[in-house]
């Protein structure tokens, strides 16, 4: 993918992009029509398997230090993305017990959310995609010389984090207690804000971190050779992305709803 053009890179890009679009659009159906919980697995692992394949650079990892310098560039890069992704590996074992957690403590059963809550949460989770969507473009932006492209990019993704975040925090939660589900009403409570909790912490952070590389993109401390900064917050927010394609359905679409 490096070894392409940026008008090849950002059209596979809007093809990934589009597939998740529709594979949401699907899921939240087949919840709503069809309530089956194989099929909305089937679904979340899918549209986690095209973040992975188009977004996350797993590839990358591959790329060898070919002059075998250590105190080379590429060298550098190359340990960083391991230490990245070891990083990441740890994180994903936090929610992946959250994620456990719901259904030993819930089994297959839904979660007691408002019928407002529902469309609240497919709304934000499309926020969440679609900031996925413009913070590749950044990257590829990035990648190839254009400043603009990257400036706007990853400005658009830190204001549409902001908006999930408002979601989650000033509609959702006040939705869930007006529902009686809080944190400490019972194990249904205590699984949906420790879930969206944590969640919405890594999505802080992650704003947080772009608004550092933004920082930096404008005073033009990157380059198209040398911007490890944008490639790792983008891998990171990527990765926030992945765990709310599992929580999503995890916490609203399981089970009948309301």
């Amino acid at each position: 993918m490096e070894h392409t053009n940026k008008s090849d890179v950002l059209r596979q890009g809007v093809i990934v992009f589009i597939f998740l679009a529709v594979l949401t659009a699907l899921e939240f159906f087949v919840a709503v029509e069809i309530g089956s919980t194989v099929l909305l697995a089937m679904i979340a692992f899918v549209k986690v398997g095209l973040v992975f394949y188009y977004y996350m650079h797993i590839y990358r990892l591959n790329v060898q230090d070919e002059d075998l310098d250590r105190h080379s560039y590429q060298y550098k890069l190359g340990t960083s993305r391991i230490g990245l992704w070891l990083f990441l590996l740890s994180d994903a074992f936090i929610f992946g017990g959250l994620f456990v957690s719901r259904f030993n403590l819930l089994g297959l059963g839904p979660l007691p959310l408002s019928s407002d809550s529902q469309f609240t949460a497919l709304t934000i989770t499309s926020v969440l995609l679609l900031s996925s969507f413009f913070m590749n473009r950044a990257e590829v932006s990035m990648e190839h010389g254009d400043r603009k492209g990257f400036i706007f990019g990853i400005s658009l993704t830190i204001l549409l984090g902001l908006v999930f975040l408002a979601g989650v925090i000033t509609v959702e939660w006040p939705s869930a207690i007006n529902a009686g589900v809080t944190p400490s009403s019972n194990a249904a409570g205590a699984v949906f804000f420790i879930m969206t909790g944590m969640h919405a912490f890594h999505v802080l952070t992650g704003v947080i971190f772009l608004s550092i590389v933004l920082r930096n993109g404008l005073r033009g401390l990157y380059s198209p050779e040398k911007h490890w900064a944008v490639e790792s917050a983008t891998t990171y927010w990527h990765f926030v992305d992945v765990v709310w394609l599992f929580f999503y359905p995890a916490l609203y679409l399981i089970g009948k709803l309301i």
